[in-house]
């Protein structure tokens, strides 16, 4: 039995209401800090997605050097987001032999 197509216009305006409310809350709450990081953490893992999808479409010819540069990504994007962990203020009692110019 097929749902009525009015019945999918609410679930599109609630799914775009969180997103947005969402995105309000991030854009106030986190800090300058933590936003940086997160920038770096999108362009690292693009950065991974693009080396795959070149690997899966063009070619893997030297494929030692395709995992070498997505290995480091990964790693990279592993550190990344565990140095936002250590830095969140909201975490900062359980890190707390981290000095706060990390």
């Amino acid at each position: 039995m097929a749902a009525p197509k009015g019945s999918k216009q609410p679930l599109s305006s609630d799914t775009s209401a969180a997103l947005s409310s969402m995105w309000k809350s991030y854009v106030q709450n986190t800090p300058d800090r933590l936003k940086f990081i997160d920038a770096f953490l999108v362009f690292t893992m693009l950065s991974g997605i693009m080396q795959f999808v070149y690997c899966v479409l063009v070619t893997n010819f030297p494929f030692n050097a395709f995992l070498a540069g997505f290995a480091s990504c990964v790693g990279q994007f592993v550190l990344t987001a565990s140095l936002r962990a250590q830095v969140n203020p909201e975490n900062r009692s359980e890190f707390k032999d981290v000095s706060p110019e990390r």
